[in-house]
């Protein structure tokens, strides 16, 4: 599956939640979709799963746009932070009504993890606790087996064990049969050694889309005195400075193995340091 997003701006009255935003995913891998809360993420998932429409551009899955297309929507599993079910639908009623749709529904694997979240098939949503429903919702995301699974916040509730359970389940997953997934999340350092490339939006605009390994190898922190390490960042693509008594920290994309030889202390920014430092200028970057 191919998902090109071209030109899609969304705006709500005078409110513009995206704009003019544009890249491609290509086949299946699990992108990382960052971003601070109010930077368009969960209106652009629902742009994507054919929710609803964007004011200009358009999102193509396949060449085709999935708004009132239900052969690509069945092909797309949209799970959000919460009020994916109907309340008074009962557990096993939902799991049926989703097996309906989805061609490639894994009825087992459904099986398997309502016993392993100890749901209860008769249980109703409306009596479900926050933790209970979002393991409702991770189980129809993996069952569905949707070609396109994307997960936005899916875990609220969960404790650290459960949401380390349902990671382990979703790579396992991945890695038994190969798909799209795209994870939207606040909680980084809990899942960024999954994600094989990353996106970060921010006010509504792409600022950074990049291979996972390529920032992990190429982004950094080099520190040392001032003019040192303003001479070093001169040609270098510079996300931020900081300066205390003499010293220079900057965070750069460049080549780690020539700050070391230059006698640098060099260290590697985490993926949400990175979103940090990105979000807080508000800029776009590109690795050289």
């Amino acid at each position: 599956m191919n998902v090109d997003v071209c030109n899609v701006t969304k705006r709500y009255d005078q409110d513009t939640v995206l704009d003019n935003v544009s890249f491609r995913l290509n086949g299946p891998q699990i992108y990382g979709l960052l971003g601070r809360n109010g930077a368009g993420k969960t209106t652009f998932m629902d742009i994507m799963a054919g929710n609803t429409l964007a004011s200009s551009g358009n999102v193509l899955i396949n060449g085709e746009e999935p708004f009132d297309n239900e052969g690509v929507n069945e092909t797309i599993c949209l799970i959000k932070e919460s009020n994916n079910f109907k309340r008074d639908l009962k557990i096993k009623e939902i799991l049926r009504v989703f097996s309906f749709f989805y061609p490639n529904w894994d009825q087992p694997l459904a099986d398997q993890l309502i016993q392993e979240y100890q749901l209860k098939p008769h249980a109703k949503v409306k009596t479900l606790s926050k933790g209970m429903e979002s393991a409702l919702g991770i189980i129809v995301g993996l069952a569905s087996k949707a070609p396109i699974t994307i997960f936005d916040e899916p875990y609220i509730g969960l404790d650290a064990a459960a949401r380390k359970n349902f990671y382990m389940k979703m790579l396992e997953e991945f890695e038994n049969e190969k798909r799209m997934i795209i994870f939207s999340t606040h909680l980084i350092d809990e899942v960024s050694l999954m994600f094989h490339e990353v996106l970060i939006l921010q006010e509504g605009r792409l600022v950074l889309q990049e291979s996972a390994e390529v920032l992990r190898q190429r982004s950094c922190a080099v520190s040392g005195s001032v003019l040192d390490v303003e001479a070093f960042i001169k040609d270098k693509e510079v996300i931020e400075t900081k300066q205390l008594a003499g010293t220079m920290t900057a965070y750069i994309f460049g080549n780690i193995k020539e700050a070391k030889k230059q006698g640098f202390h060099v260290e590697g920014i985490p993926i949400q340091e990175l979103m940090i430092h990105l979000t807080e200028k508000g800029k776009g970057a590109s690795i050289k």
